[in-house]
């Protein structure tokens, strides 16, 4: 048997892919999420349970004109205009393009129609009408809403967690958030809060024989250095806090308010604010530091002698470093996870247009014994096939094992690529060993069947003619699943990636690779 290295490269490239792939999914790497201590691979929601959430971005956008208008003047006045906070209004200047203004979702978004929108747009300025505005948010704010969520998921250890966008045939567009091996509640309290963390100073202000008491935001996410927000737990007469330090403006802005608004002086230490007391923090007296998340006052601190020295001598600018409080360490995690991801810029409709759907881990479990099960009479079947029709061990064995090779490096592939697998992947899989046994068989007919092999070039003359139908066939079933594999449409988008990557392994390693293996034995008959 003739096994040069020249001649058959392509049975060596096929021998060398398969060890790379027996690299990928049983070797530990050190960064792979594993499933098990077993392998690398990853598996999705279907094979392992958990939570997925599927919802839309909830919000108005009115497409305008700004005409060099000041987009935080614009801000301001819509906000003032429907009496709500000027982060719930965006404004998002297009070079060559549309100008939008959104305004997003809290607890009172009912209240409010595009005709009320649209009016405060007049009001401000902007030559706009009800056809102008439309519901739903601009892309730009779906994809940031993408990225602090899966920063969220990540920051709290929730590994294999993705979240996407989805879009239905009817064009709305939904966040997917799928999170593996997680219950419902855990994941709704995750991604529910919009998580704007923002520290207010509330102080008191005399007019005329009346002290009344002003709330002034100093600081937002945006303010804080970039750093790893971590929380630490009580100790001694100290709460649960987070640490962070500030951007080099934003320090100096509340270096000076503190100094202005006389927390350096009188207001040292003269804050006993706490959430659970029931007391309006809008009329309590004293200096208070109000840590506030989503609109609530969660905490309120008093300035301390050390930062208050510290702030007077000027030195805070210069290292604006000092901590967050807490009640407890859980209230603190859950603001250095805020801190971390940033803040929603609207919230999830989950209880209207939104869907969520939980599966058990132990019925996932069966559902990945029932897909081993089935891969496997599904190999059974084609390899029975196979050997019926040629009755010939020499060429049936060799096709049985090339089938199983391609799928070994699909393997190797989602565990490279970090693929999680999911029943569409499998489905995909078990598609592939039907296609490839199937081109394999074409390529055995028109060597075998068409007359006695005689030469080499008898042999590669016969081979190019299967190959040429074979790659047309592939060609094929690239082009008809491209757009399922580049569309957002749930599973089949699984299933068609799987089986472009599949038809792609196959056309340029596993069947050049068979035909040199069915060439050495039909030759070395002669």
């Amino acid at each position: 048997m003739n096994l040069s290295p020249r001649e058959n490269w392509r049975i060596y490239l096929l021998l060398v892919l398969l060890l790379v792939s027996t690299v990928a999914v049983f070797v530990p790497l050190g960064g792979a999420d594993t499933d098990d201590s077993q392998t690398n691979l990853e598996y999705g929601l279907e094979l392992s349970g958990g939570t997925r959430v599927r919802a839309p971005l909830v919000g108005m956008t009115a497409e305008v004109e700004l005409e060099g208008a000041s987009a935080r003047d614009i801000e301001s006045s819509v906000a003032s205009q429907l009496n709500r906070s000027r982060t719930d209004v965006q404004v998002r200047e297009v070079r060559d393009g549309q100008d939008t203004v959104e305004l997003f979702a809290n607890e009172a978004n009912g209240n409010i129609t595009q005709a009320d929108f649209a009016a405060a747009l007049q009001t401000s300025g902007l030559d706009a009408t009800t056809d102008d505005v439309r519901p739903g948010v601009t892309e730009a704010t779906r994809q940031t809403a993408v990225n602090v969520l899966d920063s969220k998921i990540n920051s709290v250890g929730l590994s294999g967690g993705t979240v996407s966008t989805t879009r239905t045939p009817t064009g709305e567009t939904f966040i997917l958030v799928e999170v593996p091996n997680a219950n419902r509640s855990e994941v709704l309290r995750l991604i529910t809060s919009r998580g704007q963390v923002e520290l207010v100073a509330h102080f008191p202000q005399q007019g005329g024989n009346e002290t009344t008491y002003r709330n002034v935001g100093l600081l937002t996410q945006e303010d804080f250095a970039n750093q790893n927000f971590q929380a630490a737990q009580a100790e001694g007469n100290q709460p649960a806090r987070v640490p962070v330090s500030l951007r080099q403006d934003p320090a100096q802005n509340f270096s000076d308010a503190m100094q202005s608004f006389g927390f350096t002086d009188e207001g040292i230490g003269s804050c006993g604010y706490r959430p659970e007391s029931g007391e309006d923090p809008d009329t309590y007296p004293g200096y208070c530091l109000y840590t506030v998340r989503d609109g609530e006052v969660v905490y309120g601190a008093s300035m301390s002698p050390g930062l208050a020295r510290t702030i007077r001598s000027g030195d805070f600018v210069k290292d604006p470093a000092f901590v967050i409080t807490a009640n407890n360490f859980s209230e603190a995690q859950q603001l250095a996870i805020d801190l971390q991801a940033g803040a929603l810029p609207t919230t999830l409709d989950i209880e209207g247009q939104g869907t969520t759907y939980f599966l058990e881990p132990s019925l996932a479990n069966e559902f990945k014994l029932f897909s081993l099960i089935t891969a496997l009479v599904a190999v059974f079947a084609v390899a029975g096939m196979v050997f019926l029709r040629y009755r010939e061990p020499g060429v049936a064995a060799p096709m049985v094992l090339t089938a199983g090779a391609e799928v070994f490096l699909l393997l190797g592939f989602a565990s490279a690529v970090g693929l999680a697998l999911d029943l569409s992947h499998i489905a995909g899989f078990i598609a592939v060993i039907g296609t490839g046994v199937d081109d394999l068989i074409i390529i055995a007919d028109e060597i075998l069947q068409s007359g006695e092999v005689n030469t080499s070039r008898v042999f590669e003359s016969r081979f190019r003619k299967a190959f040429w139908v074979i790659g047309a066939a592939a060609a094929t079933t690239i082009i008809a699943m491209s757009p399922l594999a580049v569309l957002s449409l749930g599973d089949l988008q699984g299933f068609a990636i799987i089986t472009i990557v599949g038809v792609l392994l196959g056309v340029l390693v596993t069947r050049p690779a068979y035909g040199d293996i069915l060439r050495t034995l039909v030759l070395d008959d002669v």
